[in-house]
């Protein structure tokens, strides 16, 4: 494996854990990065990098953004998001993986992109349904300022240290994991 395609799927899993915090802020992140040529795309995903993407994911990203600072919104965006968050992880695994086949670009985007965004996605509802059991609601802004946050620093992290972030990301779940083993 070169360090070119090592650093790409580093690029990919690291956007697309952030995907599952956000769907549209990675996703944004990376158009952002392949229109200043910080990131290189692959050839049939060149479009992310284009203008029009970029306007729109970017609109995209303010309305779920401020979306998960209104009750009950910030729940619906959650039931929609599930999905949504698989399908961005694996746009951007996808999207990042160059110059390998198209067959095993696809493998890699459904089971590294869309199974950790996923993953991530899964940690976030749990984590926003319990914050709305226990604070009637209250407390959600609070978990959506570090989703965002965390979202922000995974995305910068994948574009800028492709390793920082699947360091990151290992603690995250890590961490979660511990988690879910002491309250067991």
């Amino acid at each position: 494996m070169t360090t070119q395609l090592l650093l790409s799927l580093f690029l990919g899993i690291g956007l697309a854990s952030a995907s599952g915090l956000r769907v549209f802020l990675p996703i944004f992140a990376l158009s952002l990065a392949s229109y200043f040529n910080v990131v290189s795309l692959n050839d049939n995903w060149l479009w992310i990098g284009g203008l029009p993407a970029l306007i729109s994911f970017g609109a995209a990203m303010i309305f779920e953004i401020f979306g998960y600072y209104i009750p009950f919104i910030d729940n619906l965006l959650d039931t929609i998001a599930t999905p949504l968050a698989a399908l961005a992880g694996f746009v951007v695994m996808a999207s990042t993986l160059v110059d390998i086949s198209p067959t095993l670009t696809t493998i890699l985007a459904i089971i590294a992109g869309g199974g950790t965004a996923s993953a991530m996605q899964g940690m976030t509802t749990m984590t926003r349904l319990a914050s709305s059991v226990k604070t009637a609601g209250i407390g959600n802004p609070l978990v959506s300022t570090a989703e965002t946050g965390t979202a922000i620093t995974l995305s910068s992290l994948a574009i800028f240290f492709p390793i920082l972030a699947i360091v990151l990301v290992v603690t995250i779940f890590g961490f979660v994991y511990w988690i879910f083993k002491k309250f067991k």
